[in-house]
């Protein structure tokens, strides 16, 4: 593993100012979500409209945005023709929402192909009548690519989104955050560097083998991590059906089209049958901060409310919810297209690491011993926020192996954030101020 210096918030803070195109990376806990959500307070106080975008749901509410699915107006197509481009374009709604932004911002970029980053650019292109990348907005890839890749139906060869050509000509300036600010676990966060400079060794292993149990030794109502669904499945219902009482069944409606309908279904993270008992584990799937609940939130069923039935959720705080119904849907041109209305709920007394990404817990059981995709092991050790919190079921080789493409590409954009901390460190003061001030005057600011 190279040695390098570290981007610090700040500095790349200063580099997001001059109105660079950027992409802002770093492992978890580096801050990437602080530092976007300073900017975006930096760019409001200036009266700067910036678009703030994700590539799933669960990520827009951590930065109050929206899906760039949504935002573009592309929504689940997975082609654009020139007509289409058009159509969308020509929507008085997505064009007035374009042309107003000055700055898009683009977070867990590295859960989107490098198709949908080409059609985000064809639309921005066409709306804004600019031929520049993304139709000269300032854009602002956030992520890391050593989370799970997109899921690539039509071809096995990963496609990342630095793969796009619209990438290539957006030329981004890589900000890599390497600050941590979670430094009361030194030996973890070494573990999990490991992981991303394949340098995991004997030494990671045994720390590893510290936090190692038998299935019949993993702490009482805390969320196992597992690779497949059918274990997740088997698990939750296993684990309900000990509870005393009979299970009460609440189920997912749904409206609109067909195919919107299913895309919903299957990113959202409640099931379309949910079946809970008093005593149930369960974790939360979407965010409400007037309730004091996150996508994440872990709770116990304590009951059922006399009124409406409702579940009443006590959380690990002591917090206890009277928990409705929420909706999921699919918005075009301030019109709902579908929605699917659940209990913003889950079972977790197990999850999968796919579901799983996004989320910070406290304490988990992890099973990596049928991890098959590159990747899965990083993200389901990363989950938890100390080694103290992670309980191994057990592991196999390719639970520490990440896709080799990201590997090569990581080294890269490592060496693209010194060179750039370089360059801005031997500026000058006034004439960074300079590029600042000339930024918010063309971006229309004050």
């Amino acid at each position: 593993m190279g040695y390098y210096s570290s981007m610090t918030q700040d500095e790349a803070l200063t580099i997001l100012k001059t109105g660079g195109n950027v992409f802002l990376t770093g492992e978890p806990g580096a801050g990437k979500t602080h530092t976007i959500n300073q900017y975006v307070r930096y760019l409001k106080k200036s009266s700067i409209d910036a678009a703030i975008t994700a590539s799933t749901g669960i990520a827009a509410t951590h930065i109050g945005g929206i899906t760039i699915h949504s935002w573009s107006g592309i929504g689940i197509k997975s082609h654009l023709s020139k007509y289409d481009v058009d159509a969308i374009a020509s929507r008085e709604y997505i064009s007035k929402r374009i042309n107003r932004a000055k700055i898009l911002i683009i977070d867990e970029v590295s859960m989107l192909s490098a198709n949908m980053i080409n059609m985000v650019d064809a639309v921005c292109k066409a709306v804004k009548d600019s031929s520049a990348p993304f139709g000269g907005l300032q854009v602002i890839f956030v992520g890391d690519f050593f989370q799970l890749p997109p899921v690539n139906r039509s071809s096995q060869a990963a496609d990342f989104a630095y793969d796009a050509q619209a990438w290539r000509d957006a030329n981004p300036i890589i900000c890599y955050l390497t600050e941590q600010h979670r430094q009361d676990d030194a030996p973890f966060l070494e573990l999990l560097s490991a992981i991303r400079s394949n340098t995991f060794d004997a030494l990671h292993i045994e720390h590893l083998e510290g936090r190692k149990i038998e299935a019949h030794e993993a702490p009482e109502n805390i969320p196992k991590l597992f690779s497949h669904n059918a274990d997740v499945d088997k698990v939750n219902a296993d684990i309900l059906a000990t509870l005393p009482g009979q299970a009460k069944d609440f189920h997912m409606h749904a409206k609109g089209a067909k195919a919107l309908v299913a895309s919903l279904q299957k990113g959202c993270l409640s099931p379309e049958v949910l079946s809970l008992k008093a005593g149930a584990a369960v974790m939360f799937t979407k965010n409400n901060p007037k309730e004091h609940f996150v996508n994440g939130t872990l709770g116990i069923v304590e009951g059922f409310s006399k009124n409406d039935g409702h579940p009443i959720v006590k959380t690990r705080e002591g917090r206890k919810i009277d928990v409705e119904a929420m909706d999921w849907s699919v918005e075009e041109n301030g019109r709902v297209l579908a929605s699917v209305t659940q209990l913003p709920l889950r079972l977790a007394w197990a999850i999968t690491v796919h579901k799983s990404q996004g989320i910070s817990l406290d304490s988990a059981v992890v099973d990596l011993r049928q991890v098959f995709e590159f990747g899965q092991g990083y993200v389901a050790l990363s989950r938890v926020k100390r080694l103290s919190g992670l309980h191994v079921l057990g592991w196999n080789q390719r639970a520490f192996e990440v896709h080799p493409n990201v590997l090569e590409k990581d080294s890269q954009f490592r060496d693209s954030s010194q060179i750039a901390q370089n360059m801005f460190a031997d500026m000058k003061e006034k004439d960074i101020a300079t590029m600042h001030d000339n930024f918010v005057k063309a971006a229309g600011g004050s």
